[in-house]
C-alpha cells in the first residue's frame, strides 16, 4: 500500500518534471528567454531531476541516461551563465570607475 502511494507520487513528480521541461523549451522557442537565462537553466535542471526521480520507480535505462545527460549539460550551462553574469558585473564596475562614476564597494 505504501509503495503504491509512493509510486503514484512518483508519477505526479515525473509529470511536473515534464511540464517544467516543456515550459523551458517553449520559453526558448518563443524567444522569451535566452540559453544563458537562469530561469531557463533552472527549469531544465529541476525538470530533469524530477523526471529522474520518477524513473527510479518506473525503471527505463535509456531514459535515465538522457536525464543524467540533461542534468549534466544543464549544470554546465548554469556554470557558464553565472560566469557570464559575474564578468558582466565586473566589466560594468570597471567602466563606471574609468568614467569617474562613483561605485559602491
Amino acid at each position: 500500500m505504501l509503495f503504491e502511494f509512493v509510486e503514484k507520487f512518483a508519477d505526479h513528480v515525473g509529470m511536473l518534471g515534464v511540464i517544467l521541461t516543456l515550459v523551458a523549451y517553449l520559453l526558448i522557442s518563443t524567444n522569451k528567454v535566452t540559453a544563458n537565462n537562469l530561469t531557463y537553466v533552472w527549469l531544465n535542471i529541476v525538470g530533469a531531476v524530477l523526471l529522474l526521480f520518477s524513473l527510479f520507480f518506473h525503471w527505463n535505462f535509456p531514459s535515465v541516461i538522457i536525464e543524467v545527460a540533461w542534468i549534466s549539460i544543464s549544470f554546465i550551462g548554469l556554470h557558464r551563465t553565472v560566469k557570464i553574469k559575474k564578468q558582466s558585473i565586473v566589466e560594468t564596475v570597471m567602466q563606471a570607475q574609468a568614467t569617474g562614476v562613483p561605485v559602491l564597494e
